[in-house]
């Protein structure tokens, strides 16, 4: 089954680079090309392609604005970003804005041949760079949790040995009604519905 491809860059070198090496598959059809987001919306709409390849940074429109068009005009089109830059905010904006794979312009030809044909599949492809900046970002957003009171703190000490209540109540000489105030203070602020995600959240990020 023939992939059809739309190719949106300002650099027309880039455009013919990438129509020439596209075009040597025998699978894929590059049906269309454009070097700003006007220009490339008309024939994104009517052509419907199977993929569209974009760039970040475009003049008139951003590569997420078209993006966006797209995915508002429900057409079936995979977007493929191919870019030189990797901020985590450029990354973030155009993931949410619903591009499936984030490729970087040091690419190899072939990891564009293999984005290519994955996103016929609706399978994305990352490069390795833009993987290490989403898992960092993660790590960073499991981390930006509430700050623990120094005493639920030493609450979730005790809940990590797997103390009951009644036990970490005697322990800390407090009430247990103190004790489940506590508790329910350390799920809520590390965002888990029970004692043991949060004391498995408690030793990967080791809070205690």
């Amino acid at each position: 089954m023939m992939i059809s491809v739309y190719i949106v860059d300002d650099h027309p070198f880039v455009r013919e680079g990438l129509k020439t090496y596209l075009g040597t598959d025998p699978e894929i059809q590059v049906v269309g090309e454009a070097g700003n987001g006007e220009n490339a919306l008309p024939a994104l709409k009517e052509l419907d392609p199977d993929v569209a390849i974009i760039d970040l940074h475009l003049p008139k429109m951003s590569g997420v604005e078209i993006i966006k068009a797209i995915k508002e005009s429900q057409l079936h089109t995979q977007v493929i970003i191919l870019s030189s830059f990797c901020e985590d905010e450029e990354i973030i904006a155009a993931i949410d804005a619903g591009a499936l794979s984030y490729l970087l312009k040091d690419s190899s030809p072939e990891k564009l041949l293999e984005a290519v044909k994955a996103a016929q599949r609706g399978e994305p492809v990352l490069h390795p760079r833009i993987v290490k900046k989403l898992m960092q970002r993660v790590s960073r957003k499991e981390l930006q949790t509430e700050p623990l009171t120094l005493k639920e703190t030493e609450v979730l000490r005790e809940l990590v040995k797997g103390k009951s209540n009644k036990e970490i109540a005697a322990d800390l000489f407090i009430s247990e009604t103190t004790v489940k105030t506590h508790v329910s203070n350390i799920l809520q602020k590390l965002g888990v519905k029970d004692r043991t995600q949060a004391v498995i959240k408690a030793l990967r990020l080791k809070l205690v």
